[in-house]
């Protein structure tokens, strides 16, 4: 069953009453499971659940993150490699309709950027670009990530959708991880969202995750960004997803994003607010979905709720980003896809993770891992 078949055994208006008609005792019963079932993970996103049982809920949070990944969190870094774009999303920064500085970094600019980023101390880079196949396509793809390879080791990306031979053609070149969000699993509100270009295809992007599972690589990161659609079912779906991937690819370790809107060029208003509340109990309530999923917190978010998120599922953090492509390099936000709101350097997020008991992972693997075997 591919994931699509899935989807559709959880229609969006059933589910969206399923989760607000949830009551106080079934909150109770999901958080004494063992392991939850997709039920159980639909109360848990309940807007009814009290104080106490958010409380119960983040302390169950970080005794499984506790003993599944210790006091660790990897660091990493998006590496901008091209704001060209042919997609008319509403809310990216990087959209077809708005007027900004568009620019693709050649490969002598892409490795004075990675080289900034060594010299931070980063060693798992995080590639992205828009989708303008004819500047920066995949043959361009392959060139960066060979670039940027020696200088890190571990090159994720997060870019156009591919199918399974433009996936095996990434990890051919050294690929190891890819980032990769629906946006919204609202397939009536994502056309209206994607009005025009290869993006709008709904169910293309849908299934690359497996297409990249089925390629061979090691790990796959998913999402949806909160405040484009219901935030309830959006998060939902992302769960479902997160698990089938989990269990269809079990060599491949699955993370989880938890992106909210932020203010980009073309001025896009959230159709939804997701509080600081709610952003804690939906990480908390996929923690206890999925154990052993890495969950990811960017500098999207404040330096404050970061911090006060760490005990609570997060396994994997950005530090010191920018948005724009070459602004390590030149100090230059002109571009860029949206403003961040954690400033810290790099450097002062490994002291507050040391400051409480943390330890930064700059690098968690050996190459001789990612080599493929025959």
């Amino acid at each position: 069953m591919s994931f699509f078949q899935q989807l559709q055994q959880y229609p969006q208006a059933e589910l969206r009453e399923q989760i607000l008609a949830t009551t106080s005792q079934q909150i109770d019963q999901a958080l004494r499971r063992p392991r939850l079932s997709m039920e159980d993970f639909a109360c848990l996103l309940s807007p009814q659940i009290s104080d106490a049982q958010l409380e119960q809920l983040a302390g169950e949070a970080h005794r499984i993150t506790s003993r599944r990944f210790g006091r660790t969190i990897q660091l990493y870094a998006p590496l901008y490699l091209s704001n060209e774009c042919h997609n008319g999303c509403k809310y990216c920064g990087f959209s077809a309709d708005n007027d900004l500085p568009r620019k693709t970094l050649s490969m002598a600019e892409i490795e004075q950027d990675a080289r900034v980023l060594r010299e931070q101390g980063f060693r798992h880079m995080l590639l992205l670009t828009g989708e303008a196949p004819e500047t920066a396509g995949i043959d361009f793809l392959e060139k960066a990530v060979r670039q940027v390879k020696p200088l890190c080791g571990s090159v994720s990306i997060e870019v156009f959708p591919m199918d399974s031979a433009g996936y095996a053609r990434m990890v051919t070149a050294g690929v190891d991880g890819l980032t990769l969000y629906q946006e919204t699993y609202d397939a009536q509100l994502y056309p209206e969202l994607h009005p025009y270009g290869p993006k709008s295809d709904y169910n293309f992007r849908l299934q690359a995750p497996e297409a990249a599972g089925e390629a061979g690589l090691r790990r796959i990161g998913i999402g949806s960004l909160l405040g484009l659609g219901d935030c309830l079912t959006d998060v939902f779906y992302t769960g479902l997803h997160a698990l089938y991937l989990a269990r269809r690819f079990w060599r491949t370790q699955v993370s989880i994003s938890f992106p909210r809107l932020r203010p980009a060029e073309g001025g896009f208003q959230p159709r939804s607010i997701v509080s600081d509340r709610q952003l804690t109990q939906f990480i908390c309530a996929l923690r206890l979905l999925i154990h052993d999923a890495g969950l990811v917190l960017s500098t999207r978010e404040s330096a404050q709720l970061r911090d006060n998120l760490l005990p609570l599922g997060i396994t994997q953090m950005s530090a010191g980003s920018c948005t724009a492509p070459g602004g390590y390099s030149d100090d230059s936000n002109e571009g860029q896809q949206f403003a961040i709101n954690d400033q810290r350097s790099p450097a002062e997020i490994a002291e507050l993770l040391a400051a409480r008991g943390y330890e930064a992972v700059w690098k968690n693997w050996d190459n001789a891992f990612l080599e493929q075997t025959g």
